[in-house]
């Protein structure tokens, strides 16, 4: 059975962290856990560490942008696999984590079993998904944000944060020029016309979270 030598845990809960990193530790007793309470801890980490064998990955850590998160990780990581465990568990959540990169998701009522399952074959490269959660028609758009380029993800960001071209360009360091033909490939990949069907799109990433429940 494959051993990963490093795994990274990136989840806000201290007791859940906590539970998790005791598991791990009796299962991979050789194994390095490394922990991260949010989005610029984990940044920082997989910045300044040796790439983990495998990313457990909450999608509401502190800083996370919904999807964008999973989606800029395995943008700037392709090849590191990312499990998602999340205390939502609904079908399209589950969908789209499999439509924006990653390798398997868990909902923390699974039991024992069921976690220590999916970090094995998640980390020796197998995929794990508790149903065959398969893509809705709203899940198309997930492919083509998915299809964006980095920089075109960057800009479709800032898109969302009201930012007009000149500003963009000051920003990233790029001409104006080149930001309007960066949004031309955007609008064109996403099947849209103008920014705000642009912005309309990028919402889509973000899940929402249901009422009442564990993240």
């Amino acid at each position: 059975m494959y051993q990963p030598e490093r795994i990274l845990i990136a989840d806000d809960h201290p007791l859940f962290r906590q539970a998790l990193g005791e598991l791990l530790r009796r299962h991979y007793p050789d194994c390095v856990l490394i922990e991260a309470e949010g989005v610029e801890a984990l940044e920082r980490v997989l910045a300044e560490q040796a790439e983990p064998d495998l990313l457990l990955l909450d999608l509401h850590i502190p800083g996370a942008q919904g999807f964008h998160t999973l989606l800029q990780i395995r943008q700037n990581h392709p090849a590191m696999p990312v499990l998602v465990i999340s205390g939502q568990e609904d079908d399209g959540t589950v969908a789209r984590a499999r439509q924006y990169g990653a390798a398997g998701f868990v909902p923390k009522s699974l039991p024992v079993t069921a976690m220590l399952e999916a970090v094995s074959m998640v980390s020796a490269g197998e995929p794990w998904w508790p149903t065959a959660a398969e893509p809705s028609a709203d899940d198309q758009m997930a492919a083509r944000i998915a299809s964006l380029s980095p920089r075109q993800h960057k800009i479709l960001m800032l898109f969302g944060e009201g930012l007009l071209n000149k500003q963009i360009a000051q920003k990233l360091g790029l001409s104006e020029a080149t930001v309007k033909a960066h949004a031309s490939a955007i609008f064109l990949k996403l099947g849209v016309r103008t920014r705000t069907q642009a912005v309309i799109a990028l919402q889509s990433l973000q899940p929402e979270r249901l009422e009442g429940s564990a993240t």
